[in-house]
């Protein structure tokens, strides 16, 4: 992967590169919005550009990427990568934006680290760029091919919207055309295009539910985002949204193993999505599922996954709520009163702080880090930074 003349300037580079790193990465969106503003309309998030978050995201990743060279200069980070390719397949990103960004990245670090770089450190680094950007390329384009049609983007009709908790809104879309379908596994999401008042469009991420060839997602109001209000407020049944293949590589794997599927708010999303596919196979799999929420009626997809879970021979489902009701817990999840067996594969998804806390549970636990699977929706910082 690495070549021997790279990689000792790469392993000298790297602290400075490290640190130096969101600057260029600011850098970098800087010069790429001002020559291509077009990104904006159906591609790149102004939230996470707002808030900084996909600066982080980009800085963390070649870092990342540069620091396992460095210490595995014949591998590649295969989890970091196909987190990325995943979501660059639901975006429709193509293999000619690669050589866009590394013209503005570039001149971006040249600019940022003016004082010390040399034609050999560039060298290096654009190795390490482009070793980056082929393994991604060679990944999309296998997901780009083993969907069931050549269209990264199909329309499809918003077939219903159905209230789904006390802030959130299910809704089921139909093909609008006679575009090959793709099926989805369970746990993975969609793309979805909206048009936002300014006449730009974003895209978001949603979980898809079981079905794998009906499209189903539910979504949380966020009052002061960018997309959800439109979502609930102004698409209407009958409209028409534009949507990716499906994504992810978080899915339920193969074997009989227990299951421990654990989520916070709207994070239920994947696992309701895994947890209802079990109970379409009468699964006999042991299962728990574990569940955080502010109060009952927030809960989204509380019918479902109580419904399912009840229909399973050894599921078990408990909940925490920081309003006690009924039987739950009180508070914030815990998983110290949780029986976890020894061969179980722990599912999370929700808040950032919520999957770090539980993943540390688990471990100490004695669940390996290898059977701990997670899902983070917006730009992903944790493996990134990690």
């Amino acid at each position: 992967m690495l070549s021997h003349q790279s990689h000792p300037i790469i392993e000298a580079t790297l602290p400075l590169v490290g640190e130096k790193m969101p600057g260029i990465a600011t850098n970098f969106y800087a010069r790429l919005f001002a020559a291509h503003p077009e990104l904006f309309d159906g591609l790149f998030s102004r939230s996470n550009q707002k808030n900084g978050t996909q600066q982080q995201a980009l800085a963390g990743s070649i870092a990342g990427f540069a620091s396992h060279l460095v210490q595995n200069p014949d591998s590649a980070p295969e989890i970091l990568l196909a987190r990325i390719a995943h979501k660059h397949v639901s975006l429709g990103i193509v293999p000619e934006q690669y050589d866009v960004v590394y013209k503005h990245l570039f001149d971006a670090i040249a600019e940022e680290l003016s004082e010390v770089i040399t034609e050999e450190i560039a060298t290096a680094w654009t190795e390490v760029y482009w070793l980056m950007a082929h393994t991604l390329i060679k990944m999309e384009n296998g997901l780009y091919g083993g969907a069931a049609s050549d269209k990264p983007w199909t329309p499809w009709i918003v077939h219903s919207k159905e209230a789904a908790g006390s802030d959130a809104v299910t809704f089921t879309l139909i093909p609008a055309d006679d575009t090959p379908v793709t099926a989805s596994l369970p746990g993975q999401y969609i793309g979805v295009k909206v048009m936002m008042p300014d006449g730009i469009h974003q895209v978001r991420q949603y979980s898809l539910g079981a079905d794998p060839n009906v499209r189903v997602f539910t979504t949380r109001l966020d009052a002061d985002g960018e997309v959800t209000p439109v979502l609930h407020h102004s698409v209407q049944v009958g409209d028409q949204l534009m949507l990716s293949n499906p994504c992810g590589d978080i899915v339920l794997g193969d074997g009989e193993h227990p299951l421990i599927l654990a989520s916070a708010g709207i994070g239920c999303t994947p696992l309701a999505s895994i947890l209802r596919s079990l109970a379409q196979q009468d699964s006999r799999r042991e299962v728990l599922v574990l569940h955080a929420e502010t109060s009952l009626d927030r809960w989204a997809l509380r019918d479902q996954m109580s419904s399912d879970a009840a229909s399973l021979e050894a599921a078990e489902l408990e909940l925490w709520l920081e309003q006690p009701a009924g039987n739950s817990h009180s508070g914030l999840m815990s998983l110290d009163a949780v029986a976890i067996p020894a061969d179980a594969s722990v599912y999370l998804c929700g808040p950032l702080p919520f999957m770090r806390s539980i993943r540390s549970q688990a471990l100490q636990s004695g669940v390996p880090a290898h059977r701990i699977h997670y899902e983070v929706f917006g730009s992903d910082l944790w493996l990134a930074n990690a």
